[in-house]
């Protein structure tokens, strides 16, 4: 048990947390203090832990062995509008957790060829085990927050820049956005199955574009 934590859920906890500091750090460099003021630019994960999407998601997809993790955060606030080009900026805020999580996997491939370098096999194949978890759920997360659906940071790389109304009410959808990933991701799947053919498009987009990034990396 202990030892599935370590490897598996630590680095969860590393990849998702970390890409919520990356928003918040971001923010405050461009202007913007509120995740400072309100101490959401800590490392304690217990500041941005959300129960249902860090803690219960991961855990049920893993027991299910459905070839998918993944997760999320409570976001860490941003008040776009205190940026310093509100514009430029938001797409350089929303980018900056999917580019923590592509340099923390390249960080933990890097460090994964130097695990022969460890003399206990035991202690190498727990570290090795434990790099290779942090390379795949990097992935998996950059992948999965660069999908352009709200409330997930690809929408706002894609469309932050535009002041179009109806640009702005697409962002600010992010509850039917999670509603829409939701059936997409779990929902679909399993009405088709039920009819007796398979259509997932969220599973093959997830797995087959992560497989291809990791196999870059080990």
């Amino acid at each position: 048990m202990l030892l599935s934590i370590v490897v598996y859920f630590i680095p969860i906890i590393i990849a998702i947390v970390l890409h919520e500091v990356a928003h918040g750090y971001t923010a405050w460099i461009l202007g913007d203090d509120t995740a400072k003021r309100l101490r959401r630019l800590s490392l304690n994960p217990i500041r941005h832990i959300d129960l249902f999407g860090t803690l219960i998601l991961p855990a049920l997809l893993l027991l299910s062995q459905t070839g998918i993790v993944f997760g999320w955060a409570k976001p860490v606030p941003v008040d776009f509008s205190r940026l310093s080009s509100p514009k430029r900026d938001t797409i350089l805020v929303a980018s900056a957790g999917i580019v923590m999580n592509i340099l923390l996997a390249v960080i933990s491939a890097g460090l994964l060829k130097l695990t022969p370098l460890i003399s206990s096999q035991l202690v190498q194949g727990i570290v090795a085990l434990f790099l290779i978890n942090m390379v795949v759920f990097n992935i998996v997360l950059a992948v999965f927050n660069a999908l352009p659906i709200p409330p997930l940071d690809g929408s706002k790389i894609l469309f932050g820049w535009s002041s179009d109304l109806r640009v702005q009410k697409f962002l600010d959808s992010a509850r039917a956005g999670s509603v829409f990933i939701i059936f997409v991701a779990f929902i679909l799947p399993v009405i088709c199955r039920y009819f007796g053919f398979e259509f997932n498009p969220f599973g093959w987009y997830l797995i087959k574009t992560s497989q291809y990034f990791i196999s870059l990396l080990i």
